[in-house]
């Protein structure tokens, strides 16, 4: 059985178990997942619709050709001439859900391809994917586990090039480029490289711009790369020459709030309560106001998904979730400091995919 029968079947089981009809995802993550490719995305409506027992794509003609190298999925085709109403009334009659009563939509499509379904299925109720899709996706098999192992050491290597790089003088972007060409030695291409040097690392997303380091700065190094489908996601701390005032004590307690994390971490574990683990240590030390960010985020074929490490969330943690654990303290004007791990949750807590400890760095000054 290919993948993409296993997970047509696992999908089917979830959505007898939530009592869906209907699951139609638009080009992107979801149908990425699925299907292993996804067509090209733009205005014209391009949907992969999954009924109870057969799935059918409502597929532009323009875009039919190039996409059945791809799949043997059966296509009901529309022309720009035409539109494509006609086309979405015959696959919702060839899947048998012309009289769908719930219909899961995939979050990320476009507005109008939802309308248009909901258009044509006036009776029926809408959910989106979290108990179906997402949920199959949040559990990363022995495959994906590999991928992201991989991908999580080639950041190890992008990381290491970068702290070697820091010196007085050097620019933020003169050290982004040299994450960058490290990340293309190892056949992986960057997705973002966050460079914050002294009062800008208090940003937690700055943008690296042409700051040149200096001497007695803090800088926070966040990067990810992607190699064969999926993501990697890090964040180290360096300190040029010494670390600033009171850099030492706030390191120390966002290394405590990690620890905590960790530990929390466990299958059955709500998100919510892990956040809390790590958030309590940094405001019983007086600096909760600058932990201004949840605690983490899935990781998978997108570097931001569910599941969402975050104050309020009530996702139940699983075994083979893989998400971020990154507190942080912001200190306006000073520095910022975060500390990132990617982790998956295995039956007995969390298994670090990064093998690069994190120690403070310090760069000659």
């Amino acid at each position: 059985m290919t993948q993409t029968a296993i997970r047509l079947k696992n999908l089917r089981a979830a959505m007898a178990e939530t009592g869906t009809d209907l699951v139609v995802l638009g080009p992107g993550a979801h149908m990425h997942w699925l299907l292993g490719f996804h067509p090209h995305g733009d205005e014209r409506p391009c949907l992969l619709m999954i009924g109870r027992e057969h799935e059918v794509f409502l597929m532009p003609a323009l875009n039919a050709q190039g996409t059945r190298a791809e799949t043997d999925i059966a296509f009901c085709e529309w022309a720009d001439e035409n539109g494509p109403d006609a086309a979405l009334k015959q696959a919702l009659d060839r899947i048998g859900a012309k009289g769908a009563v719930k219909v899961v939509l995939d979050e990320t499509m476009r507005a109008d391809f939802a309308l248009l379904v909901l258009g044509a299925l006036p009776g029926a109720r809408h959910d989106f994917t979290l108990d179906t899709v997402g949920a199959l996706r949040m559990r990363k098999d022995a495959g994906e586990y590999a991928k992201l192992k991989q991908n999580a050491l080639i950041d190890d290597r992008a990381m290491q090039a970068g702290l070697a790089a820091l010196r007085p003088g050097v620019s933020e972007l003169e050290i982004a480029d040299v994450i960058r060409a490290e990340f293309g030695k190892h056949g992986a291409k960057p997705e973002f490289t966050i460079v914050g040097s002294g009062p800008n690392g208090a940003f937690p997303h700055h943008a690296t711009g042409n700051r040149k380091l200096q001497a007695g700065d803090a800088v926070v190094i966040d990067i990810g790369g992607r190699k064969d489908g999926f993501p990697s996601d890090m964040t180290r701390m360096a300190v040029i020459g010494h670390a600033p005032d009171g850099y030492d004590e706030v390191h120390a307690i966002v290394e405590r709030a990690v620890s905590a994390a960790l530990a929390a971490a466990r299958p059955g574990v709500k998100a919510m309560d892990v956040d809390a683990a790590a958030r309590n240590v940094i405001a019983e030390a007086g600096y909760g106001e600058y932990f201004v960010h949840r605690l983490g985020h899935g990781l998978g074929i997108e570097v931001h998904e569910p599941p969402y490490l975050t104050s309020t969330s009530q996702s139940v943690l699983d075994e083979g979730m893989v998400f971020s654990i990154e507190p942080g303290i912001y200190l306006p004007g000073r520095f910022g400091l975060r500390l990132e791990d990617i982790v998956i949750l295995r039956a007995d807590g969390p298994e670090i995919l990064s093998s690069l400890p994190r120690d403070l760095h310090v760069a000659p000054a």
